[in-house]
């Protein structure tokens, strides 16, 4: 089986994810390929503003204090793949006909979505001999769309969760390959929260592409019926977080 990651070059929360995911799948991974943490036709000016007013100013100080600490100390998803001797790239427009091709060239099995901002067409989703899984934070069809971490916090539940899913043309929708589900500590920040998610997502990662390497895995549809869906947070929820008695760092 010969895998190919697709991922943002986020350099908080993934490096400790592909250290572990790498550390068992990394001789059949043939390439890790990162894009800019961005949706389609955003700048990294907008993306920046856009976190100013939902988050407000001392939460964007932190984020930036976090990524410096993070680029000093050279924490990157590219360190990872050269820890582990895994190839790795820049992607820009992962629907190009000429990156599509760069996959079917290179005969990949399985594409991994890892926090990958652009939505996959059928041509992407059909290059891999067995399909495209992704890892999402939440017990899908529940909590579909952006930011499902911040939404169950702000929601006040209790239980979380994530599922690795064989991916179709919608958005968060597919065949169920694995799910983990976990409790949310009371108090917890949504820093510490993404960080425990991250990890169990890794290692239920691992888990299915295990299965998938020995035909073992089982698919289930989502009954996109019972699902729900966020967009994008604003003020008003960020308030309804701090309420639930979490915070953000």
């Amino acid at each position: 089986m010969k895998l190919a990651f697709l991922t943002a070059d986020e350099p908080i929360y993934l490096p400790d994810f592909f250290e572990r995911v790498l550390t068992e799948f990394g001789a059949v991974t043939d390439c890790v390929y990162t894009v800019p943490p961005l949706y389609k036709g955003q700048s990294s000016r907008a993306a920046a503003w856009r976190y100013y007013r939902t988050f407000g100013a001392t939460a964007v100080a932190s984020l930036v204090r976090r990524l410096v600490e993070a680029k000093l100390s050279k924490r990157s998803i590219a360190r990872a793949c050269d820890r582990h001797g895994v190839s790795h790239a820049v992607a820009g427009n992962v629907n190009a006909p000429e990156f599509i091709g760069e996959l079917e060239r290179r005969e990949i099995d399985v594409v991994v979505s890892v926090s990958c901002p652009q939505i996959f067409t059928t041509p992407l989703l059909e290059a891999p001999a067995l399909g495209c899984l992704n890892i999402h934070g939440a017990l899908l069809p529940q909590y579909r769309g952006v930011m499902p971490s911040f939404w169950m916090l702000a929601n006040g539940e209790c239980e979380a969760g994530v599922t690795v899913y064989f991916m179709n043309e919608d958005i968060d929708a597919g065949e169920v390959a694995g799910q983990r589900s976990f409790e949310i500590m009371p108090a917890e920040s949504l820093d510490g929260f993404l960080r425990r998610s991250k990890r169990i997502g890794a290692d239920l990662l691992v888990q299915v592409l295990e299965e998938v390497s020995n035909g073992t895995v089982t698919r289930r549809p989502m009954n996109m019926s019972e699902g729900s869906y966020y967009s994008w947070p604003d003020r008003p929820a960020v308030r309804r977080l701090m309420a639930a008695g979490h915070r953000l760092w």
